[in-house]
């Protein structure tokens, strides 16, 4: 008769630790955290606001702070303000990731709120052009935020929710970069706007740009009076505990770790941030180039939308962003695995993206059901493929460099995604000029290279590149 198997090892917490308290708890409860993805959510959504509430009001603001001699300039000094928050972010990005896992991911987040709130509203009060870009600048350089919430929603949620918490990340950042334009447009200029309401004497109508970033700085204050009934996750034992832990077979917290190696070694990371910053450079590039192409004139193979038109196709897909995140990725995950859902939401993207220069040929109510369907599947697709690299991402590090991960991660991503508007509307306006073009002409071309990019990263998700973490063996 065989030896009957030996009883799990026991697990070991300790006292005074929050990363232990959360252990404890995930352990003894395995219902959804949704106080804390409540957090999450909230937290990320005003975070995010900042980032494109500027670009409805952008053209305008360079015209009233008098940088560009001639018209012709507003779009070369627009480009170095819009893309100030990016460069901000991309340079600074790694080193709140590696103070998150230093000092706890809680501090980082309340840091990362309190400069929303006094940068963006100094962006607000901007008379001058160098206080704009360099309130903008100041606002990407500390703002933190991204790389410690991504761990802090990974490591509230027990391993089978991990999907849940991830996707809760994406789409409460998808929907304030969609709600952020809507803000600024609205809000922005309001004497010009609702010259019944402000006058040109108030406060507002001598800051025309201040309400819109008062607004979101008002809604950050709010997130970070939140903070106080924040748990921490990160595990903070003395010396003399951690020698204990580490003598103790019994021991088998995640805390319980072999001596760190370096990052950029970790090819599991490394092939996933990869493969993650190259779907960043697809799906930013799509945005610019889904609104230019909508609204440009159907003699140059666009659809000839309003802005209007654009807000409510965009609306309707964020939507339906949300219920696919809140209901239906997490089944998809469990069924299909992390990396066969990013796969095939990869592989059919491809299709649909081929799909959209034939769309001219529709009008009226076709056109709108066809259009309205292609984008909402396109933003449940793509955002697939961000929650699913974004997992593999944060499974392929310990605890302890999770956050300096999440950094590397977001550095590189805010670096293709700073190159991916200008590039994208280089290659527009150079398309809607060989309408007549014997290969690929007009938008067709701009649609083809924008598919060889989720081409691209679609290969990246196959072997020998993209190495699978431990946790998914």
């Amino acid at each position: 008769m065989g030896e009957a198997a030996s009883p799990a090892p026991a697990k070991t917490y300790y006292d005074g630790c929050p990363g232990c308290a959360i252990e404890r708890r995930k352990e003894s409860s395995k219902g959804i955290p949704y106080r804390e993805l409540s957090f999450v959510g909230i937290t990320t959504f005003v975070s995010s606001l900042p980032i494109t509430s500027l670009f409805p009001f952008l053209y305008f603001m360079i015209q009233d702070l008098h940088v560009a001699q001639r018209e012709e300039d507003i779009g070369f000094y627009a480009g170095f303000l819009g893309a100030s928050y990016m460069v901000g972010r991309a340079f600074a990005s790694i080193f709140w990731g590696m103070v998150a896992d230093r000092i706890g991911r809680k501090p980082v987040i309340a840091l990362s709120l309190l400069s929303t709130i006094v940068f963006n509203t100094l962006f607000g009060l901007s008379v001058k052009y160098w206080m704009a870009i360099t309130t903008r600048l100041l606002l990407g350089s500390l703002n933190g935020f991204l790389a410690p919430i991504k761990a802090y929603c990974i490591e509230v949620c027990r391993d089978e929710q991990q999907a849940l918490g991830m996707s809760t990340v994406n789409t409460a950042w998808g929907l304030g970069l969609i709600i952020g334009p809507a803000i600024g447009g609205y809000l922005a200029q309001p004497a010009k706007q609702y010259p019944h309401i402000f006058n040109d004497k108030s406060t507002f109508g001598r800051f025309p740009y201040l309400l819109p970033c008062l607004c979101i700085s008002t809604l950050a204050i709010f997130a970070l009076i939140s903070c106080i009934w924040l748990p921490e996750t990160l595990h903070k034992h003395t010396n003399h505990e951690k020698v204990v832990e580490a003598a103790e077979p019994s021991t088998s917290q995640e805390h319980t770790e072999s001596p760190k190696k370096s990052l950029l070694k970790n090819w599991p990371l490394m092939s996933s941030i990869i493969t993650y910053s190259v779907f960043s450079l697809h799906d930013t590039a799509y945005s610019e180039i889904f609104s230019l192409w909508t609204v440009s004139d159907r003699k140059y193979g666009g659809l000839s939308f309003s802005s209007k038109d654009v807000g409510q196709v965009l609306t309707v897909a964020g939507a339906c962003l949300l219920v696919y995140q809140l209901f239906v990725y997490r089944w998809l995950d469990k069924i299909l695995g992390t990396i066969n859902s990013t796969r095939i939401a990869s592989a059919l993207s491809i299709p649909i993206i081929a799909a959209y220069p034939f769309l001219t040929h529709l009008s009226g109510i076709r056109l709108g059901v066809v259009l309205y369907m292609a984008a909402m599947f396109k933003s449940s697709l793509a955002i697939t493929r961000v929650s699913g690299t974004s997992l593999l991402q944060n499974n392929a590090v310990p605890q302890g460099q999770r956050g300096a991960a999440n950094g590397i991660a977001t550095t590189f991503m805010s670096l293709f995604k700073s190159v991916a508007p200008a590039g994208a509307g280089i290659i527009f306006s150079w398309a809607q000029k060989r309408q007549h073009a014997a290969f690929f002409p007009g938008d067709q071309m701009v649609f083809l290279l924008l598919n060889l990019t989720e081409v691209l990263g679609l290969i990246l998700t196959f072997k020998p590149f993209l190495a699978v973490p431990e946790h998914y063996k």
